[in-house]
C-alpha cells in the first residue's frame, strides 16, 4: 500500500498487515514514516546489541530493535511508537514471550536516536508519550553532540558525555555501556 493510499486514519491492525507497516509509527491513528538514517540505525542496532550481552545469559528480559512497536498508551489506543532500541524486563511480556503484533507494555528501557532531519519538538513529543506510559529510563542519544540525555520517570534528568558510561540504574542493575561504544 503506497502512503498516498492509506486511509486517513488507521487502527494498529491495520498498519501490522501493511507490507511496509514496520516503517511507521502511528500517532492518534495517522501514519508517520520513521526516518532513520544509517548512523541512527547503527546506533540503536548498537543499544541492542549491549543490551542482549547483559540480558541472555542471565535471563533479565528482552531487547528489542527499532521495528518492534509498542502499543501501550492507555489513553491513546490508536498509537503505536517504535523506539530505536527498547529493554523490557522479564515477567512483564504475557507468558514471558514476545507477541505476535505490537508489545502491549511499556518498555522498561527506551532509546531514541535523534535523526539528521528529527526535530527537538518530535523528540520531547516521544520522550513525554513514554513517561506518560510508565517507562522508567528513556535515553535520547544525539550523534551529533555524542552525548546521552537520560530521563528518567520521575522526571530528573541527567547528561552523559562520550568519556562517560550508561548505566541501567535501578531498571536494569548492573547494565553499563561506554557512551563511546555507541559512535564508533
Amino acid at each position: 500500500m503506497t502512503h498516498d493510499a492509506m486511509p486517513a486514519v488507521l487502527e494498529p491492525e491495520d498498519l501490522l498487515r501493511m507490507p511496509d507497516g514496520e516503517r511507521y509509527e502511528l500517532i492518534d491513528g495517522i501514519p508517520r514514516e520513521k526516518s532513520m538514517g544509517a548512523k541512527s540505525e547503527e546506533i540503536g542496532g548498537l543499544v541492542v546489541t549491549q543490551f542482549n550481552i547483559f540480558i541472555r545469559p542471565k535471563k533479565l528480559g528482552r531487547a528489542y530493535p527499532s521495528q518492534t512497536g509498542f502499543q501501550c498508551f492507555p489513553a491513546k489506543p490508536k498509537q503505536v511508537r517504535m523506539p530505536d532500541a527498547s529493554f523490557v524486563a522479564a515477567g512483564r511480556l504475557p507468558d514471558d514471550r514476545s507477541p505476535e503484533g505490537y508489545i502491549k507494555v511499556a518498555p522498561d528501557i527506551a532509546v531514541e536516536v535523534v535523526s539528521p532531519n528529527e526535530e527537538y519538538e518530535e523528540v520531547e513529543a516521544k520522550v513525554a508519550e513514554y513517561r506518560s506510559a510508565g517507562v522508567k529510563l528513556i535515553w535520547v542519544v544525539s550523534p551529533k553532540s555524542k552525548t546521552v540525555l537520560i530521563r528518567r520517570l520521575d522526571g530528573t534528568c541527567a547528561e552523559v558525555g562520550e568519556a562517560g558510561t550508561l548505566s541501567g540504574e535501578d531498571v536494569l542493575p548492573g547494565f553499563a555501556c561506554a557512551v563511546a561504544e555507541l559512535f564508533v
